[in-house]
């Protein structure tokens, strides 16, 4: 499989949930064309989106899993031909649901990726607010606490616990304590995963 993320954070979610999986094996960008399913990340899947397909990998037959990370916005039947052959929400992209619906692109689990009306129910959403969060998580997100922001912000930065706990004067058995309650509220699966989502939340 190969994977186009322009976002640093989801790419390195995606690339760590490759690695967990024994099954699934990145190729490098310059051997696209060789891979199975290529996975695409975008925040608004859009006509832009669906353009951008071809370019990454132009050879017939080529199958694509799209990672939405806030709107779908494109036309569905516009998108199978492009090729699109599953969507995962970002918010709900656990190891195990990504790993499950490569499988299923590529047909190494046995199933048809291309159902009829499979890739219609994929894009329909959860219930969401006017900034496309789903309500619980916004009203999670809003209350976060001062110090979840600031070890949030230090993850996004590259730091360690260890590092985090020195320079807010936690231990680091605290930092990871907090890091963890964050998450929970937030109901992500990973670091990555809740760095993003504050991100895009606008927290930090």
């Amino acid at each position: 499989m190969a994977i186009h993320a322009p976002a640093p954070l989801v790419r390195a979610g995606l690339a760590g949930f490759v690695a967990l999986d024994p099954r699934l094996r990145e190729l490098p960008r310059d051997r696209t064309r060789e891979a199975d399913v290529i996975v695409v990340a975008v925040d608004v899947a859009d006509d832009s989106a669906l353009e951008l397909l071809p370019r990454l990998c132009d050879r017939p037959g080529a199958r694509f899993l799209v990672v939405v990370g806030k709107r779908w916005q494109a036309d569905v039947p516009a998108a199978q031909k492009r090729g699109v052959h599953a969507v995962v929400w970002w918010d709900f992209c656990s190891p195990d649901v990504f790993a499950r619906t490569v499988r299923a692109v590529a047909g190494g689990d046995g199933s048809t990726p291309t159902r009829p009306g499979a890739l219609t129910r994929q894009v329909r959403h959860p219930e969401r607010t006017e900034q496309n969060v789903p309500v619980s998580r916004a009203r999670a997100v809003s209350q976060l606490s001062a110090r979840e922001v600031d070890v949030l912000r230090l993850i996004a930065e590259g730091k360690q616990c260890d590092e985090i706990a020195t320079e807010l004067s936690y231990s680091e058995r605290t930092v990871r304590y907090i890091l963890y309650g964050a998450m929970e509220r937030m109901r992500t699966r990973n670091r990555a995963h809740a760095v993003s989502y504050a991100i895009r939340a606008g927290l930090i």
